[in-house]
């Protein structure tokens, strides 16, 4: 698997944690019936797709190393900013979209403790759409130098799956890796009032490195 390139990537990717379940009988049914095929070539029917779709979730599921970007906040999330939109209670959002074709792994946009992991009940519908809301998501909030911050994994028509890495009372450090959204889908923070967005809608994101706030 060749190494990424994106900014802030110290070179060496490895697997992320949680996908086990998903990546292991794939990976063993590819196994076996590659064995098969010298028996019969009629298994190559099987064992192609099988190492295929094995090859694609070893890319789907990459975790890089990052070196983490400067600023107060950075991006949680891979992907392109969906929207920015200012929030009733002074705070503002920033939606982040995943493609399939990003990493998955959610990282902490600032240093500070895990008050509160929680995973809420919803929908499936695609992360673009604005019923998205309603998804099946799980809402985390880190007591950082800025105060409360909220950020909230949602998950969407394919990413079914929310894996967090973390529970309350947990200690975490900017860029840390909080979870996984199995096949990707949006992330949305909560800029603090007062915080401007740094980012632009359309714009990309880098988890770890990409800065979230003027200075």
């Amino acid at each position: 698997m060749s190494n990424e390139s994106l900014p802030g990537s110290r070179g060496r990717v490895r697997l992320a944690r949680g996908v086990s379940p998903w990546l292991a009988p794939t990976a063993a049914a590819a196994a076996v019936t590659t064995l098969l095929t010298r028996r019969s070539p009629r298994w190559a029917l099987a064992a192609v797709p099988l190492a295929a779709l094995t090859g694609g979730m070893l890319w789907f599921f990459r975790d890089p190393e990052r070196v983490p970007g400067v600023g107060r906040l950075i991006s949680p999330a891979d992907g392109i900013v969906q929207s920015i939109d200012p929030w009733p209670d002074g705070r503002t959002r920033v939606a982040i979209f995943m493609s399939p074709l990003n990493v998955h792994v959610n990282r902490a946009p600032a240093a500070g403790a895990v008050t509160a992991v929680e995973h809420v009940h919803g929908g499936f519908v695609p992360a673009f759409d604005k019923d998205s809301d309603k998804n099946e998501r799980v809402v985390w909030h880190f007591d950082t130098a800025l105060g409360d911050l909220e950020v909230v994994q949602i998950a969407g028509a394919v990413a079914r799956r929310i894996v967090p890495y973390l529970t309350a009372g947990a200690k975490v450090a900017q860029g840390e890796r909080i979870g996984l959204i199995r096949f990707g889908s949006r992330v949305d923070v909560y800029l603090p009032e007062g915080v401007a967005p740094a980012v632009t809608v359309g714009q990309k994101t880098t988890a770890g490195v990409t800065r979230l706030d003027h200075t």
